[in-house]
């Protein structure tokens, strides 16, 4: 047990790469790109037909990715087969895609509401 919590200490992203990688992941055609590496390896030419992109738009955000640490590729022949690294990727992706059928109720101390007072202290 104890093992695995300094596992979970190791591997959590300091804030300031969390949100980097959030910035890096937030396109449309990359977020796209990191859906179909979670199916499996892709080649450059896989994302062109599967994104209707051009190899030289599929290549930048590709070398983006990988400069973040977040995909990263192996040489097979002429193809570049790239595979997700980081983690927390397919699990951002799942996160993403999930709905919610409504919005979080307001607290009773809401002055929308009109209920309740506020619960901690006022300072003016």
């Amino acid at each position: 047990m104890f093992a695995y919590i300094i596992f979970l200490e190791a591997r959590m992203l300091p804030v300031e790469k969390r949100l980097e990688l959030l910035k890096v992941v937030a396109h449309p055609m990359r977020i796209k790109i990191l859906e179909d590496l979670t199916q499996g390896v892709k080649c450059v030419s896989d994302f062109e037909e599967s994104l209707d992109i051009s190899q030289p738009n599929v290549s930048q955000h590709l070398k983006l990715l990988r400069s973040h640490g977040i995909v990263d590729y192996f040489v097979d022949g002429r193809l570049k087969c790239y595979f997700l690294k980081e983690p927390l990727i397919p699990e951002l992706l799942e996160l993403l895609k999930k709905e919610y059928k409504e919005d979080i109720p307001a607290p009773a101390c809401c002055p929308v509401t009109r209920k309740g007072t506020y619960p901690g202290e006022r300072r003016r």
